[in-house]
């Protein structure tokens, strides 16, 4: 099992939309992807309730059989939509993906 976590730092104004709109918005879209991906088995979208400065606004936390799945998931049309928006948007990004 891999455990595929993203946090995402968000640009104040970015594609017509606030931060927060957008981070709703990407929420919103990453949330959706379970149900379009079937190998996904757990996702989870966090916002984070600190808003310090340099702090990350939210993360992705999701589950996959295999590192070829979360290299499927990252080629999947349905994620790539909500990626190439997300890159429009975001300021920063971190990744890290482990066994358990």
């Amino acid at each position: 099992m891999i455990k595929h976590i993203v946090m995402w730092k968000f640009k104040d104004f970015a594609q017509g939309r606030t931060k927060k709109e957008n981070i709703e918005l990407v929420k919103s879209m990453l949330e959706e992807l379970p149900s379009k991906i079937d190998f996904i088995r757990s996702m989870q979208v966090h916002l984070n309730v600190n808003t310090k400065n340099g702090m990350y606004d939210a993360v992705l936390i999701s589950t996959f059989d295999s590192l070829e799945d979360v290299a499927a998931y990252t080629v999947h049309p349905d994620h790539k939509a909500v990626s190439s928006y997300v890159a429009l948007v975001r300021e920063d990004r971190a990744s890290v993906d482990y066994e358990c």
